[in-house]
């Protein structure tokens, strides 16, 4: 019973875990493409 739950306690963390990664995760590659592309620029 008390296996069950913490199953799924940790199913909800993981996906709650995914949820708040993922718009840093995009933010990280939108900014390292920016500055990927303005060294590209500069030299």
């Amino acid at each position: 019973m008390f296996r069950a739950i913490a199953d799924v306690l940790r199913q909800i963390g993981g996906a709650i875990a995914t949820v708040v990664t993922l718009p840093f995760r995009a933010l990280a590659r939108l900014f390292g493409g920016a500055s990927n592309s303005a060294r590209g620029r500069r030299t």
